[in-house]
């Protein structure tokens, strides 16, 4: 995807989106649809998957929908065998997530409420870029992005506690796009790998009176999807960050 002062033309490519067929995932599922990306919806539930990719085709997009619990590493690969080729994208959205409950401090959380949001929010961004990411490392070619929270930061609204499964799977989803990014030489061997804040948004996580749209969340998702892996002085962009309205904010 090396090009030079210009938007990656995406056409023909291949985006594999988890928590693709509602919310943040969906929108930018759309985004990357609209500028010819063949994608692909991984959700939960077979049917709203199914439904969502049949809502992008009526826009005239490729679309794929496909189903599994990304907690569960076995089911994520057998999602993987049965998309075949599409199960190694050129672009890897890492969106699926849930919010803990409410009141969930350290010590007012259960062990069945620690492992649900971590089965989700951090194994799963684990099983998803262990499972799909494969193929661009070995092309030494493509984009992953994590969709984190700023409340999984070290610094500002992430050090107010409270929503501690919460916070700590973002953290880890922080670390572990750090870590990939390290392991990849940030950015040099053709994979980008970052994490982004969407921030409040109406989601059926966010709810209705959010401040943030899908689509305006989903901004820099797009954006990171289809910035070129080169400056116009020929130097690897900076990879391995957190971005939040494509400006890179304190881990």
């Amino acid at each position: 995807m090396v090009e030079v002062g210009t938007e990656v033309d995406v056409d023909g490519r291949v985006a594999l989106i988890t928590g693709g067929s509602r919310g943040i995932g969906f929108a930018a599922a759309r985004e990357l649809g609209l500028r010819g990306a063949t994608v692909v919806l991984l959700g939960l539930d077979q049917q709203r998957a199914y439904a969502a990719a049949t809502e992008l085709e009526k826009d005239g997009i490729d679309a794929v929908g496909a189903h599994a619990d990304v907690g569960d590493l076995d089911a994520v690969n057998r999602a993987a065998q049965q998309l075949g080729s599409l199960a190694a994208p050129d672009i890897l959205v890492v969106s699926a997530g849930v919010m803990s409950d409410r009141m969930t401090k350290t010590m007012r959380t259960e062990g069945d409420e620690w492992r649900r949001v971590m089965s989700v929010n951090l194994d799963g961004a684990f099983h998803a870029i262990n499972t799909f990411a494969k193929g661009m490392i070995e092309r030494r070619d493509g984009r992953i992005i994590t969709v984190s929270a700023c409340l999984g930061r070290f610094s500002g609204p992430g050090t107010s506690g409270g929503l501690a499964p919460y916070r700590i799977s973002k953290a880890g989803v922080n670390a572990l796009t750090r870590n990939l990014a390290a392991e990849l030489q940030w950015g040099a061997r053709g994979v980008l790998v970052d994490a982004m804040c969407p921030n409040h948004t109406r989601t059926d996580m966010g709810g209705p009176d959010a401040p943030r749209s899908a689509v305006e969340a989903a901004d820099t998702i797009v954006w990171l999807a289809t910035r070129p892996d080169r400056n116009p002085a020929g130097e690897v962009v900076p990879t391995g960050l957190l971005w939040e309205d494509r400006q890179v904010v304190p881990w």
